[in-house]
């Protein structure tokens, strides 16, 4: 018999709860269920009025996994969504706005992807990303190399750069922006990424070429385009273990010296919560956006 439970005044079946996803360890969907209602608070705050793209892995990372924008067939009436323009004609996606809703999309096993802007002005972009990817053999620690040179870069530029965790191999960063149309913040941070392989010689490519990038770090910059999402703050990823993109501290970034140092799994983050606190809140806050030159 499936859970009933209510959160907030809605009535949500939980199904499956002792079911293993993440078999290296395993971490069952009700712990799944558990990490997401902890961090909630964190988590909301960065899915706030953006559209969500859901990747889903409803049999744990080794099952089938699929990429979904559209509304979910059997989403509860009560769960928000918005028509999004896009060029290929306009497509119907949830926000995620409250607890309940974010324990509705938890039970469908999915991992949180959003674009850089919101929904009161869709393609005007409130936060740049960079999603740094090593190439065998470079690691995350490559990637924190560059991600502090991309930091001194966007500070000449007058902005703040933050950094978290990919979930996956690699590194994100992020820095607030007022709004911007999305084109305009794809071309600068092409340019930042062109630079970087210039400055790093030998060590960074900013094209997406696979074979160019072995032992480099791609600097991704093409998620600022208006139609790609990146990988949430918090999410669980659908990988052995139950890895999450986990925002760091740039002394952490600074520090990093072994492949392993910045792998964070759920059971890590509500003691990082209470230590840190949200170490992207900065990018929450209009008052901290800077504009590009």
């Amino acid at each position: 018999m499936t859970p009933i439970t209510e959160v907030e005044g809605r009535r949500l079946a939980l199904s499956n709860l002792e079911k293993v996803l993440y078999p290296a360890t395993g971490f069952t969907k009700g712990e799944v269920l558990h990490y997401y209602a902890t961090v909630a608070d964190s988590l909301l705050a960065h899915l706030h009025n953006r559209p969500l793209s859901f990747l889903r892995y409803p049999d744990g990372p080794d099952g089938q996994v699929f990429f979904a924008k559209n509304v979910p067939p059997g989403t509860p009436d009560w769960v928000r969504t918005a028509e999004v323009p896009r060029s290929e004609g306009p497509a119907r996606m949830v926000l995620i706005q409250d607890l309940a809703s974010l324990m509705w999309a938890a039970n469908l096993v999915t991992e949180f992807h959003t674009p850089q802007w919101r929904m009161d002005a869709p393609g005007e972009a409130d936060r740049l990303v960079f999603d740094l990817d090593p190439g065998s053999p470079a690691t995350i620690v490559e990637c924190c190399e560059v991600a502090l040179w991309l930091r001194e870069r966007l500070a000449a530029d007058g902005m703040a750069a933050y950094a978290k965790t990919s979930g996956s191999k690699g590194l994100h960063l992020l820095a607030a922006l007022e709004p911007t149309p999305s084109k305009e913040v794809t071309a600068y941070a092409k340019e930042l990424a062109v630079e970087a392989e210039r400055a790093l010689r030998g060590r960074v490519t900013h094209r997406m070429t696979k074979n160019l990038r072995g032992g480099k770090v791609f600097v991704d910059w093409s998620q600022n385009a208006a139609r790609k999402t990146t990988a949430t703050p918090y999410t669980l990823r659908a990988r052995a273990e139950p890895t999450v993109s986990a925002p760091v501290t740039w002394e952490e970034v600074t520090e990093c010296a072994t492949a392993n140092q910045l792998v964070f799994r759920a059971p890590d983050i509500p003691p990082r919560l209470q230590r840190y606190g949200d170490l992207l809140a900065p990018l929450l806050n209009p008052r901290r956006a800077g504009a590009l030159p």
